[in-house]
């Protein structure tokens, strides 16, 4: 797992100069800057609906109206940093939903561009043919659908814990790490479809190597504390370095 996410971590540089080498800068601005636009209405709805969100969950547990008759300084504390913790879960659970909105609407580019990469690395003409792109979009849109889903029934259940107190505390943690995974999980998919891997052989092929889908989502999610020049960057440079991190395990498993 650590050497695998090293590899992950390393592959971002080598994803840089790979662009650079190969004057890929256009795949990457344009679907960049759509992204952003899109990461700031994603956020912007977040702080909008968020309070909203909470203060029908806790009016629903009726957690206000039992504070209110214990009078009580430390469950205050505790209900009041529940609810920091809680928010910290929402937020990732719609990154979640953003990313996979993301994927599924720009799976024509992803699929393009993955192709384009593997083409280099093997040392052969790129040659665009509709049917492969249409094959790699739906295959690309029913991975995130299924990701979708098994992450919303993990955020829920994250959701429930994070009313333990104490217990709680870890799950923006775990939730976090979870939103990493997946995230890398669908890039490095789209690689694995070019080199014949069935939906199932690349979901076990994928799980096998953990490390390098966490990694690529861990530095994918980095980029963003980089205000504007990282959320136009961190998608397709997460496209190229999930692609090269892979293509050694690739070549053993050929």
């Amino acid at each position: 797992m650590l050497k695998e996410l090293i590899i992950s971590f390393q592959s971002y540089y080598q994803a840089h100069l790979f662009i650079r080498q190969h004057k890929l800068w256009k795949w990457i601005i344009i679907p960049g800057i759509l992204y952003a636009i899109l990461f700031c209405a994603g956020f912007w709805f977040f702080l909008k609906s968020s309070n909203e969100a909470i203060g029908h969950l806790t009016a629903l547990l009726g957690i206000r109206r039992w504070l209110e008759t214990m009078q009580s300084s430390w469950l205050n504390f505790f209900v009041l940093f529940d609810d920091l913790i809680l928010r910290l879960v929402l937020l990732f659970f719609y990154f979640s939903l953003f990313k996979y909105l993301i994927l599924i609407t720009g799976s024509p580019l992803f699929a393009y561009l993955s192709e384009r990469i593997d083409a280099i690395n093997m040392g052969t003409d790129y040659q665009f043919r509709w049917r492969s792109l249409w094959k790699d979009m739906g295959r690309g849109a029913s991975q995130a659908l299924r990701n979708a889903l098994w992450q919303t029934v993990y955020t829920f259940t994250l959701l429930i814990v994070s009313f333990i107190p104490v217990v709680g505390w870890i799950t923006p943690l775990v939730a976090f790490l979870i939103e990493c995974y997946y995230y890398g999980f669908s890039m490095l998919d789209y690689s694995c479809a070019h080199h014949g891997l069935s939906r199932s052989r690349s979901v076990e092929f994928i799980g096998e190597r953990r490390g390098l889908a966490l990694g690529n989502g861990i530095v994918f999610y980095a980029m963003h504390v980089v205000l504007v020049l990282g959320w136009v960057l961190a998608p397709t440079y997460a496209l190229v370095a999930a692609a090269l991190s892979l293509y050694p395990h690739k070549q053993q498993t050929a």
